[in-house]
């Protein structure tokens, strides 16, 4: 029996133009896997908690349409995002004889859609694969637009590709397993998609947060579906984040120095975007981009989203100095220059630099004592 799905939207960049498919039960349904590139063999790379949940129904709906179907099973979590764990996947399509027409399966959350990608983009120069996301943050946001990489110890994401999937299949239903944490790091990049692009948006957040967080299967679908609407079009515009693209990164910028300033794994990536929406909308006010009842605004939604909204002590010395010390290595760095991505106006967003004593300020205030 095929599974109806809630929604279904497309990510088009031409012939690199792939569907989003969004609703409950489909990893286990055959039929959503029947028109993807034809081979006789499929690699599922997924995670130590998340392959004994969902493995063998995924392994099962592609049977009918592979010979064979392997599984490699990588160690859960941020701190293994590194070349260790990358290799683990080029040894399972080595050992299984894997050929340049096999189709890689990222089922997992986001660092194992990303690691997956770059190991795709990577094997005989480029095979095919899918994203099955199972976290609300890999559905909202990591598992579309075609960012793959892994994480080095100075910087997130700073080796990797951009290299688009065949389809991405959110099935709602895995999202009932995961735990509080994770549905809280996932919603930090549902709210980011408010202040950047859609008011309206943020406001249906702010009435349904509760639900949300409850996991009501309603208003995750709206949540995911409309993330996705808004990630396709910029990603259409700007795949390779030349200039549009990098809106997308809102509280990225401090959120990553966080990550790597505690040692990934410590803070989930979600949190530190959490946090990290709180510290830009600060610098966006000391800018006087937006008031300051925008920044309680937002700091309460992520508040009530589960989410931390005063940043660690990164150096008991030197702070501030550290945290610039982290963003200089951001991807959006030029020459040094940290660029962030601030709120110019409620539901506009613009990338620009500030100096250095008004970051620091910003960082001063918004730190744990």
């Amino acid at each position: 029996m095929t599974t109806p799905l809630l929604n279904s939207l497309t990510i088009a960049l031409g012939e690199r133009s792939y569907p989003i498919q969004i609703g409950s039960g489909l990893l286990a349904d055959a039929a959503n896997f029947a028109d993807l590139p034809k081979a006789s063999t499929a690699l599922i790379v997924s995670n130590s908690t998340v392959a004994p949940l969902y493995a063998a129904a995924l392994q099962a709906a592609l049977q009918p349409h592979y010979a064979s179907v392997h599984l490699v099973v990588l160690p859960d979590g941020e701190a293994h995002k590194d070349w260790q764990t990358l290799n683990l996947i080029f040894d399972a399509l080595l050992q299984n004889n894997c050929d340049r027409k096999t189709v890689l399966f990222a089922l997992g959350g986001g660092v194992v859609g990303d690691m997956t990608g770059f190991a795709a983009a990577s094997y005989m120069r480029g095979v095919p694969f899918v994203q099955v996301p199972t976290t609300l943050l890999a559905q909202v946001d990591s598992s579309v637009g075609g960012k793959t990489g892994i994480n080095h110890p100075l910087g997130k994401n700073m080796v990797g590709a951009f290299y688009q999937p065949q389809r991405v299949l959110c099935d709602l239903g895995t999202l009932k397993t995961l735990p509080p944490r994770e549905v809280s790091a996932g919603l930090a990049e549902v709210i980011k998609y408010g202040p950047i692009a859609d008011m309206a948006f943020l406001d249906w957040i702010e009435a349904h947060i509760e639900a949300l967080v409850a996991r009501d299967v309603q208003a995750l679908a709206h949540a995911v579906r409309r993330s996705c609407e808004i990630k396709a079009q910029v990603v259409s515009q700007d795949e390779r984040e030349g200039g549009l693209r990098a809106i997308l990164n809102f509280g990225h910028t401090f959120g990553h120095a966080i990550e790597a300033g505690l040692g990934y794994g410590d803070w989930l990536h979600g949190e530190a975007v959490g946090c990290g929406m709180v510290m830009a909308a600060h610098l966006s006010q000391a800018l006087g981009l937006v008031d300051a009842a925008f920044v309680q605004r937002l700091t309460r939604l992520i508040a009530a989203a589960g989410l931390p909204v005063r940043g660690p002590v990164l150096d008991a010395s030197d702070n501030a100095g550290r945290y610039l010390a982290l963003m200089r290595v951001d991807k959006k760095a030029e020459a040094g220059a940290i660029r962030f991505v601030l709120i110019d106006g409620p539901g506009r967003a613009c990338m620009r630099g500030a100096e250095d004593a008004l970051v620091r300020a910003v960082i001063d205030r918004c730190c744990a004592a």
